[in-house]
């Protein structure tokens, strides 16, 4: 056989992602255990080391007295971090964890913030594009400006392209933090839905028009 022959093999399929999600789901090898709520999570610290800047420096860290000891992790729903587990074993999002919910998305994105996954978050901001609605956009705002996001903001406010939506997102509790917080993206949507003769700024926390 000519040596170019072999290129023509085809490979199998990859199974990287089973393999690893069978790992993290057998517990096989855990070496921590993550205590978040009434639940427990077993797992493999240098996987997580290697995947998290954020869970390399909290496990790998020399200066612990008792590195076997349970790691608890607060102001993290159960359902989140096994999700972010998930991801961090195959770098995709489960199913079945209501991942259509914009609150699940929103929680899921903070994390890949927080645990330094970029991809994670990305993949998190581009299903809350998509799933943006009158319930929903004035909290995806909020999440925007804090972490600010660029994408997830512009969709925002290309979905409040009427008074109707305007006049709907203004009822929920979403848009009372969203005032509170970042008064001036008001600004940004009244430019959208307002002709362009007319300019709007706002001076000492209230909206002006000129």
């Amino acid at each position: 056989m000519r040596k170019h022959d072999t290129l023509a093999i085809p490979a199998p399929p990859s199974n990287l992602q089973e393999d690893f999600a069978r790992m993290l789901k057998d517990e096989e090898g855990a070496d921590v255990t993550f205590i978040v709520g009434d639940k427990s999570f077993r797992a493999h610290r240098h996987v997580l080391a290697a995947r998290s800047p954020a869970f390399r420096a909290e496990l790998l860290d020399p200066t612990k007295e008792d590195p076997t000891k349970p790691v608890k992790v607060d102001d993290m729903d159960p359902v989140i971090f096994e999700a972010l587990l998930y991801f961090m074993y195959t770098d995709t999002l489960p199913h079945g964890c209501d991942l259509e919910k914009n609150a699940t998305l929103q929680h899921l994105f903070v994390v890949g913030v927080r645990y330094g996954l970029d991809r994670l978050a990305t993949m998190c901001e581009g299903k809350l594009c998509q799933n943006i609605n009158e319930q929903t956009v004035a909290a995806a705002l909020t999440l925007a400006e804090w972490y600010d996001r660029v994408l997830l903001k512009n969709a925002c406010i290309a979905f409040v392209s009427s008074q109707d939506v305007l006049d709907a997102m203004k009822e929920t509790n979403g848009f009372k933090h969203l005032m509170t917080r970042y008064p001036g993206v008001m600004v940004d949507i009244l430019k959208q839905n307002l002709p362009s003769s007319i300019g709007v700024r706002v001076i000492y926390g209230r909206i002006v028009f000129k």
